[in-house]
């Protein structure tokens, strides 16, 4: 014996009946919603090395400051860098 369809036109069982409920805010999390998320999935090699949000935080600021202090200077001194010292080595 099949059962018998309990949904009603909206597609909802008539037991969940939300009018009765006390609490509830429609809209609650609306504008977090339209505002957006930066949520990044990792692969399960990176979760296990980094398994904690403050892990691939403190990670990631410090590849950040890395790459900040290994940058180059601005590219009129560079060439005279390198020529200065391509220069200090050519007497050994």
């Amino acid at each position: 014996m099949k059962k018998a369809n309990r949904k009603t036109v909206n597609g909802m069982r008539p037991e969940y009946d939300f009018a009765s409920m006390k609490g509830g805010v429609r809209g609650k999390y609306a504008k977090r919603y339209r505002a957006g998320t930066n949520l990044i999935l990792l692969d399960p090699e990176l979760a296990k090395a980094f398994p904690t949000e403050a892990a691939v935080n403190g990670a990631l600021r410090a590849l950040l400051r890395l790459t900040e202090s290994v940058r180059l200077p601005h590219q009129g001194s560079r060439h005279a860098g390198y020529k200065a010292r391509q220069g200090s080595f050519a007497g050994r």
